[in-house]
């Protein structure tokens, strides 16, 4: 608990509205609405999130402390459950089929988990994720490492990884901490956890099992044995193409001129171990013209935003199998972002970084001073920039009616509330049944009263007590003395017909007949002089007398 209590000093961050919405689903189907009743009262928290909108991660940190108080739960459990809720949240959220793709099992998926932030920063600007890295030991044992500037949040990790495995991959994940560090400030990440996970019941879903029949005619590759012979021996042209083994063909040479391979791909960087540039495509050369000056290295054009590590070959062999994404160093309003694969050629002693410009729409494109001619004709950014222009238009218009939404909804409950006045006073003014008739628009006929009961009342020595004393402490005692009046009324079920001043009139057997009318307005006129006796002067201090007739 002391560790997220901490947490508000340390968040510096901003977050979109989704997590919280999240946060708001999980109190509301575990604990239920009253518990997020309690909650969204306390000051700064909204009834509701709106999920373009970003918030500050203050205010997440509250919610989770308050639920953890209020539940009598540890930080660290909540985290935990919130992390489970996260994964079914995003699946009804619509991201179900894209988390199912990232990978064939789950050393694939977290590898993946970056690319999918990446992507989803197309339509949230300002996300600032979380880093995944998949770490295999000698031993075969997995390690994930978790990076986050969002400290004290990694008990949610588990939560997510242990529903993937179960949901996804029909596996069960145990995750234990066997390290816990800060990153040097240069990485820009503040959070270091490192988790050994053990998975159990593993299934992949990349193929399955092969039938015996089948196994018993596969045949292991003896030196270059051709590899139609090998299809043949593995998969009978009547059932199907699956193979149970796969060889690549390497060409001995590469059968692309320099020339073209650099038209080709022409933002792609090869570096060696020094950081010095060996090799560039055309168009990255127009846009930097002294990237092969032989005094710089490329990290003095370039800095690494994604993964957050240092320019060095050993860090980014580290985050090999991640995405990567680049800036260049020159003006703000003019620096590029490169976004792409890193390859370690050993033979070479040199990175070949595969890249394309990482753009979001045709205005950013307009901003670096670039066109879509400058981009390679097989690459997807092409189609990503004008696709996500479209989606960039439509997220607005979502957002716009989510607005709309959450404005009708306030309305709404503005309306509700004075309507509830309304009534409040019409009841005080009318009887129940005859007020409720009038608002349904029925008509009232005026009707008669044979025998009824009518008490009149009055504050004794009223006038001397209104000249000697300030206005205020008139109203004050008289309203004092109302509603203890109003009270009596509706316990004695009986109908006050007005006030004037200090005299106060009510009836019995109206508007409802009743044969007991004398006795309850008795009563009444008993329950009025014991309330009267709690209704002080303000003159003399001493409890006001009431005159009845």
């Amino acid at each position: 608990m002391s560790r997220v209590k901490n947490m508000k000093d340390e968040v510096c961050s901003l977050q979109y509205g989704f997590i919280n919405s999240c946060m708001q689903s999980l109190v509301m189907e575990k604990f239920g609405q009253e518990t997020w009743d309690k909650l969204s009262s306390l000051p700064g928290v909204p009834d509701s999130f709106m999920t373009y909108t970003v918030y500050d991660d203050i205010l997440t940190v509250s919610l989770v402390q308050e639920a953890s108080s209020l539940l009598d739960v540890s930080a660290e459990v909540l985290l935990k459950l919130f992390g489970e809720h996260f994964f079914a949240f995003c699946k009804k959220a619509g991201y179900d089929t894209m988390l199912r793709t990232l990978g064939g099992n789950l050393t694939e998926f977290i590898g993946n988990l970056d690319s999918l932030h990446s992507y989803l920063a197309l339509s949230y600007e300002q996300m600032n994720a979380p880093s995944f890295r998949v770490e295999m030991t000698d031993d075969g044992k997995m390690l994930l490492h978790y990076y986050s500037d969002r400290k004290g949040l990694y008990h949610i990790v588990p939560g997510i990884m242990e529903a993937v495995a179960k949901d996804i991959f029909d596996s069960e994940v145990t995750m234990t901490i066997v390290n816990q560090s800060e990153e040097d400030e240069r990485t820009g990440k503040k959070e270091h956890v490192v988790f050994l996970v053990k998975q159990t019941n593993h299934v992949n879903h990349r193929g399955k099992a092969l039938p015996g029949t089948m196994m018993e005619r596969c045949v292991p590759l003896a030196g270059e044995k051709q590899r139609l012979d090998l299809t043949r021996a593995v998969v009978p042209s009547d059932q199907g193409s699956l193979l149970c083994a796969f060889s690549p063909c390497y060409p001995n040479k590469l059968w692309v001129d320099e020339k073209a391979f650099c038209n080709a791909f022409p933002f792609h960087i090869v570096f060696d171990e020094n950081l010095k540039v060996r090799q560039t495509g055309v168009n990255i050369q127009k846009f930097l013209p002294g990237l092969h000056a032989r005094d710089l290295t490329v990290d003095q054009h370039f800095t690494i935003i994604h993964p957050q590590v240092t320019f060095t070959i050993e860090s980014i062999r580290k985050f090999i199998n991640s995405q990567f994404v680049l800036k260049s160093n020159k003006d703000k309003h003019s620096s590029l972002k490169l976004r792409g694969q890193m390859l370690w050629m050993e033979s070479l002693g040199c990175m070949l970084y595969m890249c394309s410009p990482k753009l979001r729409s045709l205005q950013e494109l307009q901003d670096v001073g670039l066109h879509l001619a400058d981009l390679a004709q097989h690459d997807v950014t092409r189609d990503l920039v004008l696709l996500n222009q479209q989606r960039l238009a439509e997220m607005e218009l979502t957002n716009q009616l989510e607005r709309k939404k959450e404005e009708l909804r306030v309305l709404s409950r503005h309306l509700e509330v004075e309507k509830e006045k309304t009534d409040t006073l019409l009841y005080a003014m009318l009887p129940r049944h005859i007020a409720n008739q009038l608002k349904d628009g029925i008509r009232i006929e005026a009707g008669e009263f044979e025998v009824c009961t009518i008490l009149f009342s009055d504050v004794v020595t009223f006038t001397d007590i209104c000249a000697a004393c300030e206005p205020i402490h008139i109203v004050h005692m008289l309203n004092s003395m109302y509603s203890k009046f109003d009270r009596l009324t509706s316990i004695h079920d009986i109908y006050k017909v007005e006030t004037i001043g200090d005299a106060y009139m009510v009836v019995g057997g109206v508007p409802v007949p009743m044969v007991t009318h004398a006795h309850r307005v008795a009563n009444f006129a008993l329950g009025m002089r014991i309330a009267a006796r709690e209704v002080t002067n303000p003159v003399t201090g001493t409890p006001i007398q009431v005159g009845l007739c």
